[in-house]
């Protein structure tokens, strides 16, 4: 089992505490925008902080989209975080007309809850469908900071929700493609957990 962890480094996202993160539960993290390392990744996280077109104009202008569209179908564990899970989806309604990495039908929505925007703070994870990475999280309290939520078409894809005046989707994932809409590299022990079993998955 590799330990080594590629982080994908596009211009955007939290590289720095993601690293750290990485580092402190065993893991071997290896930040990078090299397309090659990219490709012969064996465990890959594409981490996010920012906005939807962005991000996608950034890994289109690295030739990532192309690399990244392969590794998601190549059965090696892959985690978004935030905005990193956003672009699996095929749109954003923050970015309209801009293409995401379309591994997974539906689209990323503006919050229409009646609490604060940006959603920021700890809230709680329900469980839905069952993902390798969540197994122990029910009930615990993770960090958020976004605008915008993905609204799979299959709804099976949820593997947690949390309540913010209106249902969000706090994380998504099939087989070896998840996705966390909340930062566990923000989410203190319990977040650590979490990317604890991502390296030894």
């Amino acid at each position: 089992m590799t330990k080594q962890v590629i982080i994908v480094d596009y211009g955007m996202g939290n590289l720095h505490s993601v690293n750290k993160a990485i580092l402190a539960v065993g893991g071997v993290p290896v930040v990078t925008g090299d397309p090659a390392l990219i490709a012969k990744a064996e465990k890959l996280i594409l981490p996010g902080v920012g906005a939807f077109g962005d991000c996608m104009a950034n890994l289109t202008e690295a030739g990532l989209v192309p690399l990244l569209q392969e590794y998601l179908h190549s059965g090696k564990p892959f985690l978004g975080i935030c905005l990193g899970m956003q672009v699996l989806f095929e749109g954003s309604e923050e970015a309209p007309g801009v293409q995401g990495l379309g591994y997974f039908p539906g689209q990323v929505r503006k919050l229409t809850t009646r609490e604060k925007i940006p959603h920021m703070g700890w809230n709680r994870l329900e469980l839905k469908t069952p993902s390798p990475l969540l197994t122990e999280a029910a009930g615990q309290y993770v960090y958020f900071v976004h605008s915008y939520h993905c609204e799979p078409e299959d709804k099976s894809l949820i593997t947690a929700v949390c309540d913010y005046g209106q249902e969000i989707t706090a994380s998504v994932g099939r087989g070896s493609v998840q996705g966390f809409q909340f930062h566990p590299e923000k989410s203190s022990r319990v977040g650590l957990s979490l990317l604890q079993k991502f390296v030894a998955w």
